[in-house]
């Protein structure tokens, strides 16, 4: 999940939150280079602008695991392509490596032959 440039740190204000030593640690091992503090906005930015229906940037085609069809039962937008999904229009469920189901378009991950060729490869 790369880091999206949201505020300069002079922007932000310090907030103190508690957290189990060994969910700091994990994070600190997912985070790498950039940091926890770094990786904990970016969730928390990516929650913020589901709950409030924006897409966020930071997913790509190869976070995508696995698909599910489903209806929009309201206004969706693909977490891939930022595109809307109209209430009642077919999409897709994207499971994403950290277990989230996020709306797809069912157009965004179509892709050609030799694409498709080199991630089977992949695998």
């Amino acid at each position: 999940m790369p880091t999206l440039p949201r505020l300069s740190t002079t922007e932000m204000e310090v907030t103190s939150i508690r957290l189990e030593k060994d969910l700091k640690e994990r994070l600190k091992a997912i985070a790498g280079s950039r940091g926890y503090q770094a990786l904990i906005r970016d969730v928390l930015w990516t929650y913020v602008d589901q709950q409030v229906g924006q897409c966020s940037a930071t997913l790509n085609r190869n976070n995508i695991r696995a698909t599910i069809p489903a209806t929009a039962e309201r206004l969706e937008y693909c977490a891939l392509t930022g595109t809307a999904i109209a209430p009642q229009a077919p999409m897709l469920l994207g499971l994403t490596p950290q277990g989230a189901l996020v709306p797809l378009c069912c157009d965004s991950l179509k892709t050609d032959s030799n694409t498709l060729h080199a991630v089977e490869e992949d695998r």
